[in-house]
């Protein structure tokens, strides 16, 4: 067991930069995160959020710095072996058969996207793919094919599909993309119930609208222009100073009932200004 491991740091980005091509994508970013604990990285688009996932995911290096997963360091250990600990769920998962619900989960535990050919999953593998395809609400759809499911039926799949190598951290990349309102809620309340049936377990959760974060949430990586804005505790992350320099563009932060929204503050015309002056 590694000191990060003793710790209980399951995650830690330390002065990371990264360049491609000769320009600077981020630099300087730190983050750590504890077991338990669930991050959102928010900031406007191309602000680096999926070059940080990439790194929390181990599937590329920085350039300087150091990044930890899982205590291990990379660049130091054997990736695959280390991906198998680490859960993903990626709206644009490219399932390319007529797959079933039932084997889309089970793909979690071979980390491909069709099942191995000769490959049979376990007793217990499949048991506990029916429970977790119960624990996201989609019993009636275990079945199902996958051309047939709606966008919020995969999403809540792929959040099985994630766990079922009982991960000690979830990577979540936009996870409400495409989602209507209803189907949008009712994944945010399967991620809410990962605190309570996997309290051990840390997550990061990629977004740029306050309106998908989990009531859940934790903490906040705020970043804009491949720089930390602000981090630490989303109460004092989130706010109407900090996202407003985020995003360049007066925005006011709300919470009610443990759900963050945002809106524009718009300008009052001159002209108004001008009337009201008058008075």
């Amino acid at each position: 067991m590694t000191q990060n491991e003793t710790a209980g740091t399951v995650l830690e980005l330390r002065d990371v930069t990264f360049r491609r091509d000769g320009t600077h994508i981020l630099d300087g970013i730190d983050l750590a995160v504890r077991a338990g604990e669930h991050w959102a990285l928010l900031g406007p688009n191309g602000a680096g959020k999926s070059t940080v996932l990439g790194f929390c995911g181990a599937l590329a290096f920085p350039t300087s710095g150091t990044v930890d997963v899982l205590g291990s360091r990379l660049g130091r250990v054997e990736l695959q072996e280390l991906r198998r600990h680490i859960g993903h769920v990626n709206p644009r998962h490219p399932v390319r058969s007529p797959l079933t619900v039932m084997e889309v989960v089970l793909t979690g535990i071979t980390g491909t996207l069709e099942p191995p050919m000769r490959w049979q999953a376990e007793p217990a593998d499949e048991r506990r793919a029916r429970d977790l395809i119960h624990s996201v609400g989609l019993d009636d759809r275990l079945g199902a094919r996958w051309p047939t499911l709606s966008q919020g039926e995969r999403g809540r799949a792929l959040v099985a599909r994630a766990l079922i190598s009982a991960p000690r951290l979830l990577l979540l990349d936009e996870p409400t993309t495409g989602l209507d309102v209803a189907a949008r809620e009712q994944l945010l309340e399967t991620i809410d119930s990962l605190a309570h049936t996997a309290p051990e377990l840390a997550s990061v959760l990629v977004t740029h609208h306050l309106e998908e974060l989990p009531e859940t949430t934790t903490h906040a990586l705020l970043i804009a222009h491949g720089r930390t804005v602000a981090s630490g505790d989303i109460d004092d992350v989130i706010t109407t100073d900090t996202v407003t320099r985020a995003f360049e563009h007066r925005i006011r932060v709300e919470k009610a009932e443990g759900r963050w929204s945002a809106r524009a503050v718009r300008e009052r015309p001159i002209a108004a200004v001008a009337q009201g002056e008058g008075r």
